[in-house]
Parts: structure tokens; C-alpha cells; sequence
């Protein structure tokens, strides 16, 4: 009764109380109350109380059914019938509502009936001792309806802890009870009142697709009573649901598809065809014409292999599915673009025509096909281009209204490829030309009012350019020709930018493309000073003329290099932005790479010139006044060079550039290394200048590494970590550079080892675990002989033991990664020399590590780092065989069989031992899955398996080093 009372009191608080904090209190004082075993029973006698108010019965029903759900095994198994009548007593009590209670009531008995199986329920199991309850108790029949209805639904609930081999086992208990099921749902069909009722609950055992006789469906009393009930008045929302699930049961594999549901299929398509003339009744409800629009959007994508052979019959369906697309309200005529990309998917691949035996056939076949469809795609086409056309009142959108906006545009282009991919781009290409030209020559007049279509049909044509051949000439030069002569309305301008970028290739390859250039790239120019947006599409369009017509602008150098001197002063009206500069800055670092060397050196030092310069101007001030700088008035100038050294493809010269501009870096490195995010920035400007100029860095490179050896021991940054790791990538195979790298990387690791010590140390520090583990896979990959023999490689695997189970998932993988690496040690030729050390270090610490993976899978790790753990384990099992079974059998046995059965830990050994004589990942996947869903089905087993585990405990074995 305390208790009860305790419960009733935070109730009230949670949902009355003034305060805040008193409210936050009840609330987490409410969560451990459901965590308690006392739960269940204060839960129940609540509910059973008839002075609980809504509140109350609400909050105990949520409880009974989630410790029903999660918490089944925390009773002993003679608890069950008891538990078992009082919710079918509340179930009746319950049976008018309230509705939420109801329905959690319902929820915790079919996920009762999930835990026990059919012959411990007793009475034939759940489906047949709920016909008797409802033979002898009709008037609780809506109650238990309900229960009827979710009951399927349960069948795939992973909330509920149960053993994966009982959740499939219960599908088939349900299966095999379907008769009893459907005469259930036909008894009640009788009564008019319940008619809803029992719709809805046959389409949530249609969903199940277990046992449902598909022979019998198509003159079933359900079936006949949900199509009848199309065509009345008002629109039936379970009718509407049932067929939605006959016509995706009629479609699946589990069903035998559509070949062997045929009689099924020609009863429900000519009744939802009957719907068509509804789709434009404007006496309809919206949401009827949407329910009518989801039945004809699920007949196209169900039925998308028959319709793709383009009978009448099916043309029929596409011809609907067009009145649907043509729809104004975009949420109906979306629910067709799934079908428009199935059907362009069975059009234009190969797979599709597979059956029709030999190339002259397949290509018949094809061409018939696409000659059928090619007047449905046309009409698409001009309807994806109403679809992204501004609205009249577009500056007045709330910013809520412009982002579906930009989703719906986005949506229409989907559908616009889709028909670029069935009648081709250079067609498509001419549909919206003409579009463009019919509306462009009156903006070019003059007539503002009609940017807005001429936007929508630019846009269009600047999505498919990927589908447009470079050899185009029929219409490209008279729509680059018409984009100058466009009025400059900042929207209509940011699309004529984009256009001219999505079109670079075109105009390298064009004859008329260069003389074309210069106009282009002044609209550019423009776009650049009229408006953030439209600048930022000038910026990337240059990058894309640049980058596909470089060859074509050596002329124009000295023109680009005037923009982008001025761009990156911020001198004039450019309102071009600080990150949309790097893409004029790798503009014409890809132009510079096409010069001659001597050409390119003096280029390349002309474009660092205006990056430099405010670098140089800030060191010239004194190191204090550069120390209190903010880290973006530096990293806006390191990324360009950072672009600079990526994008400038000439190697000898971005090496003479970096040991030009080495003393800059040093001044930074030594007077900001306490600054992650410009040690960041000139980290990644290093790699950058690493990865292109390789050996010719010379001196230079030395003097980089002894920089950020040094400073790593002070300021511990993670970019340093990671640039190591580049380097060892380009020079670690390199035999003269094997003394210097040896000292770099041990220092390093020397370091981090000391850092990271503990679980909490990894966890405080994500990011140098994340670079430290990469650093390590690099040199295991790339020089196993500098680190393997180390004297500091077994504390190296022991750090690596000991943040494993870190929950920051790139620390993680890389550290999991990292131990792969290791283990397939063999598949790296350098690696040969150092197995025997390896195995020194790793066979004292084999069942350490096996039971870290184990309790990774089982727990420790968060599910979607399953896979990652998976391949470490295999790779350990194949490495080791049976020692390494030896090591998982005496790690799982360690696992008491509360938790996991002595025909889990079987099946997952088993696949173990598959996997180690060379089976493939895939199949040690499922078990691997299968015992971590077993281990993790509920908090307290998860708990019980880690106590035993005890993967943060565990003593390292002191390696013998030899």
C-alpha cells in the first residue's frame, strides 16, 4: 500500500506540479519504480482499483505491459496462469475503455503469449482459448478484438525479450491457428457494429502472411465485405486498409507471388479500378482521395513486373497512376514516384529480360517495351517540371514552407531521371528545350513576371545533365546561347550558374564551347555579386568549368586569377563566402596543374600569395598577438592551402611551395599547438602537401615530423596522430625512411600508451583512441617490421584490450580494425617476417581477447558494431583454429545457462568452428546475431552475461617478448 501510494503521489507531481524540478524528479523516480520486481504487482492491484484515476491506470498499464515485454523471466514460472487471468480480467474490465489502457492490456497478453508457448498456455493456446472467451463472454467481444488485432503485430516486436528461436516458433503457432483466426473475424462480421473492428484486425493478420490460404481469399466473406465496401458512400479506412494488405499479400514471395494469386489479383483490381473516376471528384474528401491514390500507388508498385509488359490490362493501371502523379496536392501525386523508378528499373535493365532467350530477343523485347511507355514518361516530364516551379508568394514562405519546397523539387527530379533513363537524356533534353524557349523569350524581353517557369524548366534541364550526351548540338548551344540574355532575378540567376556547371563537359567537348566561355563564365562573374546563393552556385559551377575545360582556359589565366585575387580580398561586391572560396581556389589549382612545371611553380606561388599574406601579416605581429587570434581568422586562409597542395598536381612544385612556406607553418605549430581546431586545419594543409608531393618534400617532411613529435608530448593533439598516419601510408614501405619512423611512431605510441590506461581515460579522449588505433592499422599494413618487434607493441595491444569495448564508434572501429589487422597479419607480404613475434604476444592474451570480442557481441558494444567485432572474431578464428575454439568454448561457458541455453552456446561454437576452416562471414553472422540478441533480450540478462564476461576486469597476461 506504501507503494501504491508513493506511485499515486509522483503521478500527481509529474503531471501537476508547478515545479520543474519536483516534476523531473517524480519522473525519474516513476522510471526505477518500473525497473523494480515490485512493480508487477503494485502495476496490477492499481488497475484493479477502481478508485484509480485515468492517470494512474494509464501509467500502470504501460508498466504491467513493458515488464511483461522485457521483464517476463524476473517471474517464476507458476506466476504465469495468475498473471495470465488478471490481465484477461482487466482486459474485460478495461473493454470500453479507456482506449489506451486497453490497448496496453492487450499488448502485455500477446506479448505473454510470445514468452509462452502454445502447449504450456493451455486450452489449445492464446488463439483458441480467446474463441472460447469470447463464446463465453460476448460482451467483452470489442476488448478482445483488440487483442486479436495486435497479436500479429507482436509476432515481430523486438521490445519483447524473448529467445529468437521462440519469437519464430510463435509466428508459426500463429500460422498454423489461422483458420481459427479467420472464423473468428467472420463470426464477428455479423454484427454491423464491429464491422471496423474486424477489418482492421484482418489486416494486421494479413501483414503476418503466415498459413493465409491464398486459394480461399478470393471468395472469403472478409474479402468480398472490404472490396464491397469501396464503393460505398463513405469510404471505409479498415476497407481501405485490407485491400492495401491483400494486394502486397498477393504480391509476396511468402505467398507465392503474383503468378499463383492471380484469381485473387482479378478480384481486387477491377474494384480498385472502379476508384479511378473518384481520383478528380471534387465532392470527395481529401483524405478518401488519398486513401483511393495509396490503393492505386500500391497495385503499381506490387504489380510493377506485370505492368512493365505493357498489356492493356496494365496500361490501364499506369493510366491511373498518371491522373494520380497529375494530382495538384503533392502528398497524393508522390505516392506514385516509387512505381515510376520500379517500372523505369524493369525497362531498362537487362535482368528484366533474362527469359527472352538471345540478344535479338531481349532487344525486341526492350525496344517494344519502351515504345509502350515512352508517351507516359513525356507526360512525366512536363508534370515534374510544373512540380518545381516557385509559388507565386515564394518570398513569403516560412522557413518550414521553403525546406518542402526544396523536398518536393528534389522529389519531382527523381522522377524527372527516372524518365531520362527510359526515353534518354538528349529527348528529354528537347522536351524541356522547348519548354524553356517558349517561356524564355518573353523574360528575355523583359517580362520579369515569367522567371518562375523558366526557372523550373532550367532547373530540370540542369538536373539531367548527366543523362545528356556530350555530343548534343541539336539544342544545347541555343539554350547556352539564351542563358545571357535571361534577366539576373537572384533565384533564376543561382539556377542559370548551376546550369552552366552541370554542363561543363559538354562545353569542353562542344566545338562552339569555347568561344561560348568567356560569356558563361562573366554570368558567372555576376552570380558571384548578386546574392549568397547565387554566389555560391558561381563558385561551384567555376570549379566544374575549370575542372572539365582547363585545357580550354590557359587564355583566360589571368582573368581567373583577377576573380579570385578579389574574391578572396573580399574587395568589391563578390559576396562570395569563405567556404565557397575553396571551391574557386581548387578552380584554379586544377588549371595551374595542366602548365608546363616552370609555368606552374610561378602560378602556384601567385595563388598562395593573396593566402598568405594575412597569415604572414598576423606572425609579423608577434607571437602573442597571433596566440590570441581566433582559430577562424587562421583556418579560413590554412584550408585554402590546404586545397591548394591537394588540387595543384604538380608535385615538385607544392614541395618547393611547403619548404617556402615551412617557417609560416612552424611559426603556427610552435605558437598555437594548445589550438585544436587550427592544429586541425594545418594538420590536414600538411597532409595534403604529404599525399602530392611525396618524396620530393625532402628535408621539409623531417622537419614536420620532429615538429609534431615534439609537440605531441606536450599538447596531445589527435590531428598529429593522424597525420603520422598519412606518412606511414606514403613512406612506410620506404626502407631509407625505416629509422626515422621507427623513432616517430614509438614516441608516439609511447605517449598515447600512457594516456590511455583505462576505459574512462579512452572514453574522455575519443578522438586520439580513434588516431592512435588508425596510426597502428597504418604501420600493421605498411611497415609491420617497425612496429611489430617494438619493444612497445604488446602494450600497444594491451591499450588496444583495454578501449575496446569505448562506446565512440569510429574509437572503436578503428581499435577493432586494428586487432584485424593483426590477426591477418599473413595476407601482408611485409608481414611474413614478424608472425612468429606476433604470435608471441597475441597466443598468451588469446582468451583475454576472445572474451573481450564475445562480450562486445554480447553487450558491451551497441548492436550496430556487430558486424566490425564479427570480423575481428573471424579473423582471430582463422588465424588461431583450434586454440582460438578452445579459447570461445571456455569464454562461453563462462555464461550461466539462465542467460543463454546449452543450444545457443552449440550453434554459436558451431559457426565458430565453420568459420575457422574457411566458411564465409555471412554465415557466422546469423548466429553471431542470433546469441547477441539472446544475451541483450532484456537489462538484467544483458547484465548477468557481462558480470560473467567481465570484459573491463580482465587480467593481461605479461607477454613473453622475444
Amino acid at each position: 500500500m506504501e507503494l501504491q501510494n508513493s506511485v499515486k503521489e509522483a503521478l500527481t507531481a509529474l503531471y501537476h506540479h508547478p515545479d520543474d524540478g519536483v516534476r523531473m524528479q517524480a519522473d525519474r523516480w516513476l522510471q526505477d519504480f518500473q525497473r523494480t520486481i515490485d512493480a508487477w504487482q503494485v502495476a496490477d492491484n492499481l488497475l484493479h482499483d477502481s478508485t484509480s484515476n485515468q492517470e494512474t491506470l494509464i501509467f500502470c498499464s504501460q508498466t504491467l505491459r513493458s515488464k511483461v515485454q522485457r521483464d517476463f523471466e524476473e517471474l517464476p514460472s507458476e506466476a504465469f496462469r495468475q498473471l495470465r487471468d488478471s490481465l484477461n480480467t482487466l482486459l474485460k474490465k478495461f473493454h470500453k475503455g479507456p482506449p489506451k489502457v486497453r490497448t496496453q492490456i492487450s499488448i502485455a497478453v500477446a506479448a505473454l503469449a510470445v514468452h509462452v508457448p502454445a502447449e504450456d498456455w493451455g486450452d489449445g493456446g492464446i488463439l483458441n482459448w480467446l474463441r472460447d472467451e469470447m463464446n463465453t463472454h460476448p460482451e467483452y467481444i470489442p476488448g478482445f478484438l483488440e487483442l486479436l488485432t495486435v497479436l500479429p503485430e507482436e509476432a515481430s516486436n523486438y521490445k519483447i525479450a524473448a529467445r529468437p528461436e521462440r519469437r519464430r516458433q510463435f509466428e508459426k503457432e500463429l500460422g498454423s491457428q489461422i483458420e481459427v483466426v479467420l472464423s473468428i473475424l467472420t463470426a464477428c462480421l455479423h454484427v454491423t457494429e464491429l464491422k471496423e473492428q474486424v477489418l482492421h484486425a484482418f489486416a494486421s493478420w494479413l501483414r503476418l502472411r503466415h498459413g493465409l490460404p491464398g486459394s480461399l481469399l478470393a471468395s472469403h466473406p472478409l474479402v468480398i465485405t472490404a472490396l464491397s465496401s469501396l464503393s460505398c458512400e463513405l469510404l471505409s479506412e479498415a476497407s481501405v486498409s485490407v485491400v492495401s494488405e491483400l494486394i502486397h499479400y498477393t504480391a509476396a514471395a511468402s505467398s507465392g507471388g503474383p503468378s499463383i494469386q492471380m484469381p485473387l489479383i482479378q478480384t481486387i483490381v477491377p474494384q480498385v479500378m472502379s476508384l479511378k473516376s473518384l481520383l478528380k471528384d471534387s465532392s470527395k474528401d481529401e483524405e478518401d482521395v488519398k486513401a483511393i491514390a495509396r490503393l492505386f500507388a500500391d497495385m503499381g508498385d506490387s504489380y510493377v513486373e506485370l505492368i512493365a509488359t505493357g498489356s492493356d490490362e496494365a496500361m490501364l493501371i499506369v493510366h491511373a497512376l498518371l491522373e494520380v502523379a497529375s494530382n495538384p496536392d503533392f502528398d497524393i501525386a508522390s505516392m506514385t514516384f516509387n512505381f515510376w523508378h520500379y517500372l523505369q528499373v524493369r525497362l531498362t535493365k537487362r535482368d528484366s529480360y533474362a527469359s527472352f532467350g538471345d540478344e535479338s530477343n531481349i532487344e525486341a523485347e526492350k525496344t517494344r517495351r519502351l515504345q509502350i511507355f515512352r508517351s507516359v514518361y513525356e507526360t512525366l516530364v512536363s508534370l515534374a517540371c510544373f512540380r518545381v516551379q516557385y509559388p507565386e508568394d515564394y518570398q513569403d514562405l516560412s522557413l518550414e514552407d521553403l525546406k518542402d519546397l526544396k523536398h518536393t523539387r528534389f522529389a519531382a527530379v527523381d522522377v524527372l531521371l527516372d524518365a531520362a533513363s527510359v526515353l534518354g537524356g538528349d529527348v528529354v533534353l528537347k522536351i524541356l528545350c522547348a519548354k524553356l524557349l517558349e517561356v524564355g523569350a518573353n523574360s528575355a524581353n523583359g517580362e520579369l513576371s515569367q522567371w518562375r517557369p523558366v526557372e523550373a524548366a532550367l532547373f530540370c534541364i540542369c538536373k539531367i545533365s548527366q543523362y545528356v550526351s556530350t555530343t548534343e548540338m541539336d539544342v544545347m548551344p541555343l539554350i547556352m546561347t539564351l542563358l545571357p540574355k535571361l534577366p539576373q532575378q537572384p533565384r533564376l540567376l543561382q539556377t542559370v550558374c548551376l546550369t552552366i556547371g552541370a554542363y561543363s563537359k559538354w562545353l569542353d567537348v562542344a566545338s562552339c564551347g569555347p568561344s561560348m566561355l568567356p560569356s558563361l563564365i562573366e554570368i558567372l562573374t555576376k552570380g558571384m555579386s548578386t546574392s549568397e546563393d547565387s554566389a555560391a552556385a558561381a563558385a561551384s559551377s567555376f570549379r566544374h568549368i575549370c575542372n572539365d575545360c582547363r585545357k580550354k582556359l590557359f587564355g583566360c589565366l589571368e582573368g581567373l586569377y583577377h576573380i579570385y585575387q578579389i574574391a578572396l580580398s573580399r574587395e568589391g561586391l563578390l559576396k562570395v563566402s569563405a567556404e565557397d572560396t575553396l571551391n574557386l581556389v581548387e578552380a584554379l589549382s586544377v588549371v595551374i596543374s595542366e602548365l608546363p612545371l616552370d609555368n606552374a611553380k610561378k602560378a602556384l606561388e601567385a595563388i598562395c600569395m593573396p593566402v598568405v599574406t594575412p597569415v604572414q601579416e598576423m606572425i609579423n605581429h608577434g607571437s602573442q598577438n597571433l596566440e590570441k587570434r581566433h582559430a577562424r581568422e587562421l583556418t579560413v586562409h590554412i584550408d585554402r592551402m590546404a586545397y591548394i597542395f591537394r588540387y595543384v598536381n604538380h608535385p615538385e612544385a607544392v614541395a618547393d611551395a611547403i619548404q617556402m612556406l615551412w617557417p609560416i607553418f612552424k611559426a603556427i605549430f610552435d605558437t598555437r599547438a594548445w589550438d585544436m581546431r587550427t592544429m586541425e586545419s594545418l594538420c590536414r594543409a600538411c597532409k595534403y602537401a604529404v599525399r602530392t608531393s611525396k618524396r620530393f618534400m625532402g628535408i621539409t617532411i623531417g622537419a614536420m615530423l620532429e615538429e609534431i613529435q615534439a609537440l605531441y608530448q606536450q599538447h596531445h593533439q589527435p590531428c598529429f596522430l593522424y597525420l603520422s598516419s598519412e606518412v606511414i601510408k606514403i613512406f612506410g614501405s620506404d626502407a631509407s625512411c625505416s629509422s626515422y619512423l621507427k623513432s616517430l611512431i614509438e614516441a608516439l605510441f609511447r605517449q598515447t600508451t600512457c594516456l590511455l590506461t583505462n576505459i574512462k581515460e579512452f572514453t574522455a579522449r575519443p578522438d586520439i583512441a580513434d588516431d592512435c588505433f588508425l596510426l597502428a592499422s597504418r604501420c600493421i599494413r605498411y611497415c609491420p617490421q617497425l612496429i611489430i618487434p617494438s619493444d612497445l607493441f604488446p602494450s600497444l595491444v594491451d591499450c588496444a584490450l583495454t578501449g575496446v569495448t569505448i562506446q565512440h564508434r569510429e574509437a572503436s572501429n578503428s581499435i577493432l580494425t586494428f586487432l584485424t589487422d593483426i590477426f591477418n597479419l599473413e595476407k601482408s607480404s611485409p608481414g611474413e617476417q614478424c608472425i612468429s613475434i606476433r604470435d608471441a604476444i597475441v597466443i598468451p592474451r588469446g582468451s583475454c581477447i576472445t572474451r573481450i570480442l564475445i562480450a562486445s557481441m554480447t553487450g558491451a558494444l551497441p548492436s550496430s558494431r556487430l558486424e566490425t567485432v564479427t570480423y575481428a572474431l573471424l579473423a582471430l578464428m582463422r588465424t588461431y583454429r583450434l586454440q582460438a575454439l578452445e579459447w570461445a568454448r571456455n569464454c562461453v561457458s563462462l555464461i550461466p545457462l539462465t542467460a543463454v541455453t546449452e543450444a545457443e552456446r552449440s550453434l554459436f561454437l558451431q559457426s565458430l568452428s565453420d568459420a575457422a576452416s574457411g566458411a564465409s562471414v555471412d554465415s557466422l553472422m546469423g548466429p553471431i546475431e542470433e546469441l547477441s540478441d539472446v544475451c541483450c533480450r532484456n537489462r538484467t540478462v544483458q547484465e548477468i552475461v557481462q558480470a560473467a564476461l567481465r570484459p573491463l576486469e580482465l587480467n593481461m597476461v605479461a607477454a613473453p617478448y622475444q
